[in-house]
């Protein structure tokens, strides 16, 4: 065994990657990412003191918050990266530990080996990382609620990262995030203990994406009902996936005039919704589907494309001199397009590059329908209402949530397939490209299936779920007609899933395996507790639901 990693949905047999990850990621790669994440927790040994006393080191919060965001599943492959980080990181650890002694702050209780490790080379660097991995906690349930926790707290700092791009930032979620990071280093905390920190993780997973949808509306307006077309036009183009709309505001802004179209892909998808982005002509469509297929649309879009977060799928040779990132995206061999002093980026080189590649390919027509947040769904609430009561809308589905590979994720088309017609499906996140190109109809004008947009907007659906419990004068969210369906795949989807739990809402359905991080014994107090359960077959389940 070279490495160990179990924090996504498609993790070798269910278990854990031990020699290479199945995301690509190289054994080396990911033994680094476990040693910057001990070196964070040493940062937030001291800084949590250090803030105790007033002292803010604001590239401690955001080298913890970016740190976070860099070992999600699919952001960055690059080892040099991380053994720049961890290097900086080990600096931070040492300046803000003498700014508390400065300050005259007792510091002689933080005595953790993860305070006070230090080494200089690459190979120290590789020695000690392979002692400080996910294995080193023996103790199976407490490693699970620890990696738990810790993969709640990547998710959040995505979101974080996004919403600071925007200039909206909270100093809570920084405490936070320092907090729960130490704690994973207390031997003394039991597992009750740290499910009540996996909830809190849960409470401030809430608050980063109430924060993050702040950011995005205030800045571009709320989503509004969109026709995305999914064709193309003759004209070079570039092609944006991940996740952030201010790296695509730029580069729209850039491109304004040059003849060169912009497509989304992915989870960009939800960023035609906003009314900001709809005065540029040459914003053009939707190219393709979710991340995994981006080998095979990548290559056949034939411009080049900007990674703006994950979800990266090593490149192939064929186009991998098209592939362009940016922010904490990387691979090694890849041009990265960083961030100027003015929080601006310059996207002349891809732009140049675009001028001189062909059209893209087209691999489908027509449009396809979304901009169903919490703005625009609570506006039509009379009318929805008013089916739910006259039995037009038997039921919601919430079938938010990541895609993936497997072949299992079959089951979600079919579900949604078999879905009675008086139901709706509220979606978010790349799960909907399991069936947001299905002709599902509507209900008395209301699509069957609502797109709140990316992942973060799962948001959205808590918003509508707990307003109609409003409406509905339920003491309960869980009396609502609403059922929830959730496909997973990485640490994004572990933050709303701890929302969701943290806001009351049981009998969540899960697929299309349960976490390969869950131990036995964490897994039945999830499902004693909170009703957690397994996906079966589509018939099974929806006999579980409509009863």
């Amino acid at each position: 065994m070279s490495m160990f990693c179990y924090q996504c949905q498609e993790t070798t047999k269910g278990i854990g990657c031990t020699f290479k990850g199945i995301c690509g990621k190289t054994e080396d790669v990911a033994n680094l990412q476990d040693l910057l994440i001990y070196v964070m927790k040493g940062i937030s040994l001291y800084s949590i003191e250090a803030k105790k006393h007033g002292i803010i080191n604001k590239e401690v919060d955001q080298f913890i918050m970016n740190g976070l965001f860099a070992t999600i599943t699919n952001v960055n492959f690059d080892k040099n990266v991380f053994i720049e980080r961890i290097k900086r990181g080990l600096e931070l650890r040492e300046e803000i530990k003498e700014q508390l002694q400065k300050s005259g702050v007792n510091i002689e209780m933080i005595i953790h080996d993860a305070a006070t490790w230090t080494a200089e080379t690459v190979e120290e660097f590789e020695r000690k990382a392979k002692t400080v991995g996910v294995l080193s906690t023996e103790n199976e349930d407490i490693r699970s609620l620890r990696e738990l926790i810790t993969y709640g707290l990547k998710g959040m700092a995505a979101y974080a990262s996004h919403a600071m791009n925007l200039g909206y930032e909270k100093e809570e979620l920084f405490i936070f995030m320092q907090k729960a990071l130490a704690a994973t280093l207390n031997d003394h905390l039991s597992i009750d203990d740290l499910l009540d920190l996996a909830l809190e993780t849960g409470k401030y997973g809430v608050d980063v994406m109430a924060l993050l949808d702040e950011a995005n509306t205030s800045t571009y307006g709320n989503p509004e009902i969109t026709n995305v077309n999914i064709g193309v036009r003759n004209n070079p183009a570039i092609l944006v996936s991940g996740h952030d709309l201010k790296d695509l505001e730029q580069l729209l802004e850039q491109t304004n005039g040059t003849g060169i179209d912009v497509y989304t892909h992915g989870e960009m998808l939800p960023a035609h919704y906003y009314p900001a982005f709809k005065k540029y002509d040459h914003f053009m469509g939707n190219y393709g589907n979710a991340w995994w297929k981006q080998q095979k649309e990548f290559e056949s879009f034939n411009g080049p494309i900007l990674m703006t977060t994950n979800c990266l799928v090593p490149p192939k040779d064929s186009y991998k001199d098209r592939v362009y990132t940016t922010g904490d995206v990387g691979y090694e061999g890849l041009i990265h397009i960083e961030e100027e002093e003015n929080g601006n980026k310059d996207f002349s080189q891809i732009i140049e590059h675009a001028k001189k590649c062909p059209a893209p390919i087209e691999i489908e027509t027509g449009k396809i329908v979304g901009g169903f947040a919490h703005h625009t769904v609570l506006g039509l609430a009379d009318k929805i209402v008013e089916a739910v009561k006259s039995g037009a809308i038997r039921r919601f589905f919430v079938m938010a949530g990541c895609d993936g590979r497997m072949k299992s994720r079959d089951y979600y088309t079919e579900f949604a397939k078999q879905l009675p017609k008086d139901t709706i499906i509220l979606t978010a996140g790349c799960a909907k490209y399991r069936y947001n190109k299905l002709d599902l109809g509507d209900i008395n004008g209301i699509p069957r299936v609502l797109d709140a947009g990316q992942c973060n907007d799962s948001y959205s659906l808590a918003v509508i779920a707990l307003k109609l419990k409003e409406v509905f004068e339920r003491n309960d969210i869980n009396e609502l007609p609403i059922s929830y369906n959730i496909a997973w795949y990485e640490q994004k989807a572990v933050i709303v899933l701890l929302a969701l739990l943290y806001l009351g809402v049981k009998n969540i359905h899960l697929g299309p395996t349960l976490p390969g991080f869950l131990s036995p014994n964490v897994t039945k107090v999830l499902v004693e507790n909170f009703g957690i359960a397994p996906i079966q077959t589509v018939e099974e389940d929806l006999k579980v639901f409509l009863g």
